[in-house]
C-alpha cells in the first residue's frame, strides 16, 4: 500500500542506538517501517527487529517494507503500552535498543478519511487504532464544557480554550458536530487568526487527538518498561514533536538517571536508590537541510539514554555516599 512518511532524523537515530549486528531492537512506533528498515540493513541474520504499531495501515505497510531483510522481523499490532506483554509472548527477556518515534505519521495526516487533519473535511475520528471505541466525535459531542476546557488547555496549550469549548457546547445543542470541517469552521468563527500562530484549529486538533488515543498518559510508564528491558549498554532513543511529549520524556529520563534521593543533610545514603540510565548529551534537533526537505521535522527533538549495569550503578551509589559524608563532616 502507499504509506508516505519520511523518517525523521534517520541518521541520528541509527548512530544513537550504537547498533550491534546481532542485536535485538524494539521499534515501539513502527509506522511504515522507515526507521526499522534502515536499522535492519545494519543487522545480520542473527539480529531481530520487533515492531509495534496500533494502526492497521501501518502494519500492512511495514510488513511489505521490512520484507527481504537479512535479520529476523516480528511485527505486532499493539500499542507500545503493551511492550512488556509482547516481549514476554515472544520469549524475549532483554533487548539491545528501543526507539519511540512519537506523534502522528504523515500518512495519517494526509489520509483525509482518518479525520486527523484540519485541512480536510472528514468524519470526526482521529483514532490511531480503529479497534478503539472512542472517537473525536464522542469527545466533541459528549464531554461537558469543563472537560473540553481541560483537554484544550492541557493537551493543546490553547489560550482560547474556554471560548472554544463554550462555542462547541452551544453548537451541539442545535445539532451534533459530525465532521472536521464543521469543527474548523466553528473554531475560525470563535477565535482570531494570528499572523504567526498558524491555523487556529491546529492546537485543538492536537488536543483532541491526544485525548482520543491516550497518548500522554501511557508515555512515561512505557519508557520505564522499555528501559527495564534493556541490556547493560543498551540504548533508548525517543523522538518528540511537541513540548508536552518532550517534557514527559525529559522528566522520565531524569528520574531514571537519578541516584541517591536522601535528604541533603543525611551523612550517608540510606535510600539505596540507584540510577538505571545515563543521559547521553542534550536533545538533538534536525539539520537545516532536513527541515528544508521535510517541514514536518522542524519541531522534532531526539533524546537518548544508555542503560547502566549493576556494577556501574553501585559505584555511583558508593561515590555519592562518600561525597555526602565528606560534605556532612565539613
Amino acid at each position: 500500500m502507499n504509506f508516505e512518511h519520511k523518517s525523521v532524523m534517520l541518521d541520528e537515530v541509527l548512530d544513537s542506538l550504537d547498533l550491534k549486528p546481532n542485536g535485538i531492537y524494539l521499534d515501539c512506533t513502527l509506522g511504515g517501517g522507515g526507521h526499522a528498515r534502515a536499522l535492519g540493513t545494519r543487522l545480520d541474520e542473527r539480529g531481530l527487529i520487533i515492531g509495534l504499531d496500533q494502526d492497521d495501515d501501518a502494519i500492512s505497510a511495514a510488513t511489505e517494507n521490512l520484507s527481504g531483510l537479512s535479520c529476523e522481523v516480528k511485527i505486532v499490532r499493539e500499542n507500545f503500552s503493551a511492550l512488556d506483554k509482547v516481549l514476554d509472548e515472544l520469549g524475549v527477556e532483554k533487548i539491545d535498543g528501543a526507539l519511540f518515534d512519537l506523534g502522528i505519521s504523515s500518512h495519517q495526516i494526509d489520509t483525509a478519511a482518518r479525520g486527523f487533519s484540519y485541512m480536510h473535511d472528514a468524519p470526526l475520528d482521529m483514532r490511531m487504532d480503529r479497534r478503539r471505541p472512542l472517537t473525536a466525535r464522542d469527545v466533541i459531542n459528549r464531554r461537558d464544557e469543563d472537560d473540553l476546557i481541560k483537554i484544550f488547555r492541557e493537551y493543546g496549550e490553547e489560550k482560547f480554550s474556554r471560548r472554544i469549548a463554550a462555542a462547541i457546547c452551544r453548537a451541539r445543542k442545535i445539532s451534533p458536530l459530525e465532521t472536521t470541517g464543521e469543527l474548523v469552521k466553528l473554531i475560525e468563527q470563535t477565535v482570531p487568526r494570528t499572523k504567526n500562530g498558524g491555523h487556529p484549529a491546529k492546537r485543538i486538533f492536537q488536543a483532541i487527538r491526544i485525548e482520543v488515543n491516550g497518548e500522554l498518559e501511557i508515555l512515561s510508564a512505557a519508557i520505564k518498561n522499555a528501559v527495564a528491558r534493556l541490556k547493560p549498554g543498551g540504548r533508548i532513543a525517543v523522538i518528540t514533536f511537541h513540548s508536552l511529549e518532550d517534557r514527559i520524556v525529559k522528566e522520565t529520563f531524569k528520574s531514571l538517571a537519578q541516584g541517591c534521593v536522601c535528604p541533603k543533610n543525611f551523612p550517608v545514603c540510606v535510600c539505596n536508590h540507584r540510577p538505571e540510565i545515563k543521559i547521553l548529551g542534550k536533545a538533538k534537533t534536525p539539520t537545516p537541510d532536513e527541515i528544508f526537505s521535510n517541514s514536518r521535522a522542524k519541531s522534532a527533538k531526539l533524546r537518548v539514554a544508555e542503560k547502566i549495569g549493576a556494577r556501574e550503578s553501585d559505584k555511583f551509589l558508593q561515590r555519592k555516599s562518600k561525597e555526602e559524608y565528606r560534605g556532612y563532616k565539613t
